[in-house]
């Protein structure tokens, strides 16, 4: 049993991000299990081309998330469609890759637009739909960048760290009105992330530690094909109980495990001066702070 309402002619998603890559696949999925879904990127041919091969199925909407006011009237436009919505994927992203020192203010605000302001828009727009019918999942597109922050992905990581606070704090106010929230961190998946990906313009101080990159990524990436997230990301959407965070893939669920331990052991290891930094004292100025005679 679903914790999402199902119709004759089934679910209705909203998926960002939809022309390529995990998108993509997500309303490839939705699609088979008989679902209707409006699928929105900055992109339109693709949408068409999906429109075309699933009639009356299929609601194409060209976005860009980084535009507020299209992004609540393509939400709009998919409720006054189908009715209603009953999953919602946060998707549309994008990677800036360059140490931390090397990028432009520009080239910041880019990152956290999209990234984090994108998924800021979507869900704003979504949750007064979802509460009104009192039901709906909200599913967000993390990554493994935001278990920890790596040399060169630090913006990237910062936006998808930002996506994650803003997300558990969402998921606790949506939760009175039956409203689901989740999660899902991916490892590596042949999209075109990285080839599209933009780059900063690099400083030679850190060219040591790019050629130390470079050594580690020498043999290439072996990533897997995005089905498999989609496969995952169904059984979420059909789970009763969805948990806020799903790790996808062997490497980042074991990275997880690794990054949380080494956390906990440093905690473990500075207790002492972490616990004599907090006393509890009476409010300065109040009455029981003032010295007794």
């Amino acid at each position: 049993m679903s914790t999402t309402t199902t119709t004759a002619a089934g679910r209705v998603w909203f998926i960002t991000g939809a022309s390529r890559g995990l998108g993509r696949a997500f309303a490839d999925a939705a699609l088979a299990a008989g679902d209707r879904v409006a699928v929105a990127a900055r992109s339109a041919g693709p949408l068409e081309e999906l429109a075309a091969a699933h009639p009356g199925r299929v609601l194409p909407l060209t976005l860009d998330v980084t535009d507020r006011d299209a992004v609540f009237a393509a939400v709009d436009a998919a409720t006054s469609h189908f009715g209603r919505l009953d999953i919602v994927v946060n998707n549309a992203g994008m990677l800036a890759m360059g140490m931390v020192e090397e990028f432009t203010e520009a080239e910041a605000r880019a990152q956290l637009d999209v990234n984090f302001f994108g998924v800021l828009w979507v869900s704003q727009a979504v949750l007064p739909v979802l509460r009104r019918q009192g039901s709906g999942h909200l599913v967000q597109v993390s990554s493994i960048a935001a278990l920890g922050g790596f040399p060169s992905t630090g913006l990237y990581s910062a936006s998808k760290f930002a996506l994650e606070g803003l997300t558990e704090a969402l998921a606790a106010e949506a939760a009175g009105f039956g409203v689901k929230v989740s999660m899902i961190q991916p490892g590596g998946y042949w999209t075109d992330l990285y080839t599209a990906m933009r780059m900063t313009s690099p400083l030679d101080e850190y060219a040591p530690l790019r050629a130390e990159l470079e050594k580690q990524f020498a043999e290439g990436s072996v990533d897997s094909d995005p089905t498999l997230a989609a496969a995952a990301l169904l059984k979420l959407v059909d789970s009763e109980e969805p948990p806020l965070r799903l790790l996808l893939g062997d490497m980042v669920y074991d990275l997880a495990f690794d990054l949380a331990r080494k956390r906990m052991d440093t905690w473990a290891g500075w207790e002492g001066v972490s616990r004599a930094a907090e006393r509890a004292i009476a409010a300065p100025g109040s009455a029981a702070a003032e010295p007794t005679a």
